[in-house]
């Protein structure tokens, strides 16, 4: 948490690399990732990356007000809770719904896709082992 009054996120050049993308031979690989596009290569713009960020921008706003308001204990202690709950123990690949983050979060009153989808709008992961690795950090 970096303790900052800022209202919008600021814009931060990415740049794209085909190294997060290749295979053993050092080449893009199609299987698994998909075909590759420019928009992917060129990142994203200023506008793209600011809504990308909002959430967090304005969560980091929320928690300094509240350490301003009512000491520091109190962001410590809703980042405590935060992090105990979302320690989810299902399989990556399942559908799943964490509502008690949801209320932590501050979003139990809107409606997301994910709500009605369950996350499944893109649709089931193409190797559930590598998803099992990344959960795990293996």
């Amino acid at each position: 948490m970096d303790p900052s009054y800022r209202i919008i996120p600021t814009v931060q050049p990415q740049s794209a690399s085909i190294n997060d993308t290749a295979g053993t031979l050092g080449l893009h690989d199609t299987l698994q990732y998909g075909l590759r596009s420019i928009a992917t290569e060129t990142g994203k713009g200023g506008f793209e990356n600011r809504l990308a960020n909002w959430q967090e921008t304005q969560d980091n706003l929320k928690l300094t007000m509240l350490r301003d308001l009512q000491g520091l204990h109190a962001p410590m202690r809703l980042l405590m809770e935060r992090r105990i709950v979302s320690a989810n123990p299902h399989m990556p690949a399942m559908p799943q719904s964490n509502i008690h983050l949801d209320i932590l979060m501050g979003r139990d009153e809107t409606l997301d896709p994910a709500d009605f989808f369950l996350g499944m709008e893109s649709g089931p992961p193409l190797n559930i082992h590598n998803e099992m690795e990344k959960k795990l950090r293996l």
